[in-house]
């Protein structure tokens, strides 16, 4: 049997860790929805139900969704579903393709500790919010790149890290 593949994160949060506001990103960066896309396609991409719901291109672009639900209508149409985080991995792992866990809070908090790789978007503000991403800056990265941006409203800074 192969050796499991890499696991990768890929999220954005504010400096004070939210990521979510009433099931929605608190934000509105084009760009950073754009990585998200870039990043994402021809991948498998694992993630939670209300994710699913609120990423209507989740399916496309050559992706195969993994979505952590008990609701089995979701199934179908190059969807698959799981009902935990390691039912969702372990068909993840069966499947051609990077892996991407897309969120949310929950499926984040599960991950973090496995992922080998983590694409983060940074947004350079305290945000209000009700989902947040776990801690991740006590643990063991290297950066392998770093980009900053802004638009209009926010600064943020593209990272891509790895587990050290």
């Amino acid at each position: 049997m192969p050796p499991d593949k890499p696991l990768n994160l890929i999220a954005a949060c504010a400096e004070n860790r939210v990521m979510g506001r009433q099931g929605k990103p608190p934000w509105h960066i084009p760009e950073d929805f754009a990585w998200l896309q870039e990043k994402t396609a021809g991948t498998v991409v694992v993630l939670g139900r209300l994710t699913f719901a609120a990423w209507p291109r989740a399916r496309l672009d050559g992706r195969r969704p993994v979505v952590i639900t008990r609701d089995r209508s979701l199934a179908g149409g190059g969807v698959l579903v799981a009902d935990s985080v390691p039912s969702a991995l372990a068909i993840a792992q069966r499947l051609p393709g990077e892996i991407m866990v897309c969120g949310g809070q929950r499926v984040f908090a599960e991950t973090l500790l496995l992922a080998h790789r983590l694409y983060l978007t940074l947004v350079h503000a305290e945000i209000p919010g009700d989902a947040y991403f776990p801690e991740w800056r006590h643990l063991a990265w290297r950066e392998v790149s770093r980009r900053e941006s802004h638009d209009s409203r926010h600064r943020y800074t593209f990272f891509v890290l790895e587990r050290s």
